[in-house]
This record gives structure tokens, sequence and C-alpha cells, in this order.
């Protein structure tokens, strides 16, 4: 993959056209809000991430509010998002900048990429746009505008490859202007160079484009190669109330959904309403049986099936403090999986029909 000329330039002069100036992390570009948004960007779409960025900002306008407040309040500002580790790394990230580098980000990559959740593109990334550091990012969509330019042949996340890309992007990377142009990269993969129906007409490096010059641009870049099937697991999530009240369990601090609250789950197999009894210390007084549904992680299937269970005596034995109770507007503010929280939603729908 050998460089061509005039690239940067003709990128610059797209983005002061078209380019996207106007996205609530472009205003007041700091390390703090660059970060903020660069790490909600991740796996998650433009569109969806702007409600969340602006509510996050309002809660946590600076380093020091968000590394003193508790987990559970920056979990239920991430509920929806997914990824939940993004989250969590965010906020130990915040106390290590209070901590060990008075509230500043770290002037070098090096720096930066030792804060947890924080790689090598995110940190280029977040200097170069708040800082103007000339520093190359090679994130998804940087990487698809190369790899489509240049018509690479192989699957770009080869390690080989990606090397090579590296390479490729530090090359491009221009020694002024470098925040604007690495925006400039993120929108035109994002908006121009899209995975299906890329605009090719208007984007400013069709001339010389391999990709293009093969007649099939969406052959580039290549997938990656395909692994079996996602495996499939079943679980049953229990629905408890007891009036206006729900019990919902802290989840453990890694893993799926870590440190978020659920509902009880029982294995397949097991009757809900003797799991229930027996675990949770609880008198059942009737079960309504919910519709099943399937949640996508990027591993694996989940199908979850549903139970609502009206039950008395809710005094918990001592050791579970894992669970609580409590009132379902409360709980709907808490870090909530998405699937729970639909779930939630749809209880409280139906309780206000009766």
């Amino acid at each position: 993959m050998t460089p061509k000329q005039n690239f940067a330039p003709r990128v610059l002069e797209w983005f002061d056209q078209h380019g996207r100036k106007h996205l609530p992390w472009q205003q007041n570009k700091t390390p703090y809000r660059v970060w903020i948004s660069e790490i909600m960007l991740q796996q998650t779409q433009v569109t969806t991430v702007i409600p969340y960025y602006e509510r996050f900002m309002q809660s946590f306008p600076d380093v020091y509010a968000l590394a003193r407040a508790p987990q559970d309040e920056v979990l239920s500002h991430w509920s929806g998002l997914g990824y939940y580790a993004r989250a969590r790394n965010m906020h130990k990230a915040a106390q290590k900048l209070v901590d060990d580098w008075q509230g500043e980000f770290p002037m070098s990559q090096e720096g930066v990429c030792e804060l947890p959740g924080i790689g090598r593109s995110t940190a280029a990334a977040i200097l170069s746009i708040s800082r103007n550091e000339s520093l190359a990012i090679l994130d998804g969509n940087v990487k698809r505008v190369l790899a489509r330019y240049h018509a690479v042949p192989v699957w770009p996340g080869e390690r080989k490859t990606e090397a090579a890309m590296w390479q490729l992007a530090e090359s491009y990377m221009p020694s002024e202007r470098c925040g604007e142009y690495t925006q400039a990269m993120m929108d035109l993969g994002a908006t121009l160079c899209t995975r299906s129906k890329p605009r090719c007409g208007e984007c400013p490096l069709q001339a010389d484009c391999d990709g293009l010059a093969t007649g099939t641009p969406t052959d580039f870049p290549k997938s990656k190669p395909k692994k079996a099937p996602k495996p499939v697991r079943t679980t049953q999530m229990l629905v408890l109330r007891d009036g206006d009240q729900v019990l919902l369990e802290k989840r453990p601090a890694t893993g799926i959904w870590g440190g978020l609250w659920s509902l009880p789950e029982v294995a397949q197999e097991d009757d809900v309403v003797q799991a229930a009894e027996q675990r949770l210390s609880v008198n059942v007084q009737h079960v309504i049986s919910l519709s099943p549904f399937r949640h996508t992680f990027s591993h694996y299937h989940l199908d979850i099936v549903p139970s609502e269970l009206a039950v008395k005596n809710t005094a918990m034995v001592a050791e579970q403090t894992k669970y609580q109770w409590f009132e379902l507007q409360q709980a709907l503010q808490l870090g909530l999986p998405a699937p729970v929280r639909t779930l939630l939603e749809t209880h409280e729908q139906r309780r206000q029909l009766i």
C-alpha cells in the first residue's frame, strides 16, 4: 500500500464544505468532552449517542464530577447503550485522572493509553481533536476509507495488514489542522464511504480510489472470516413484585451486565415458583407467564423466558445482600440492562391499565 498524493488536502477541503461541525462534542473541545464522546461512539451510532451524551454532560460536566459519582449513577446514565465495560472503565479512568494527574489528561499518547478502556486509536483521537496533535487514528470508519481507497485485498483486521494500515494512516496525517482532519476522516467514513451504498460520486477521493476503479467498491474492505454461528443460551427471568415494589439483583462487577441491577434468573429447567420460594424466601401468590424474547450479545444469543410473580413476605435471608426491593419508578432510574428495562416498563404499563 503506497501512499498517494494530495490526500489530506482533498479531505480537508471536503470537510470545510460538507463536514459535521455542530455535534455536541464538537463544541468546547476539551480532552474530557472528546474522550466521553469517543467512548460512547464505539459500537454505537451518532444519532443514538447524542441524547446520552447530553444527559451525561449535564450530570458529569467534568472529570471531577465523574470521578466522585457512585458507579450505580454512572451506569444508570449508560443504561441502554450496551457494552457496559465502557462505562465501568470510564469511571475508573476518571478516578485515575483525578488521583494521579490532577484531573488533567496526560500530554502523551502513551500516557493516555495507560488509562482504563483507552487504546491507541482512541488516545490519538482525544489528543488530535482536543489539542491538535498530529496523531493518526484507525477506527472503523477510517479503516474502511483506507481499505476501500487502496482496494486492500484481505481483511484489514489481520495483524500484518492492520500494521500496514497504521503506517498508511500515519503517512496521510497532516502537520496542521490535525483535529479537523481527524474529524473529517471520521465523517467521510460515516456519511459517504459507508459500508453499503457508498456515495462515491460525492467523495473527494473518487478520482484515484482503487476500490471504485474495480466497479464494486463495496467489495472493500474484505469481510472478516466467518465464525461458527452464535450459540444460544436460555434463562428464565423473574419479575417478582410485592405491591408497587420489584426485586432486583446486583450483578457482579465484571462479566455480562457487570455492576448493573438485573432481575433474578433461574435455569431453563427450574420451576419458577419453587426456585423463588426456596432461594428468595418469598411466598408466591400467583404467576403470569410473559412472552419470551431474544437478546443478542456480540458472542451469543440469550433467549429470555420471563415470568411475573406476585409475592408476599418479602424479608430476605441475611446473606442475600445482592438482592434489594425497589419501588418500580425508583428501579427505572437505576442502571439496568436493556431487556430488563423493557420488562419493567412493560410491567408498569400493564399495571397502569389495571
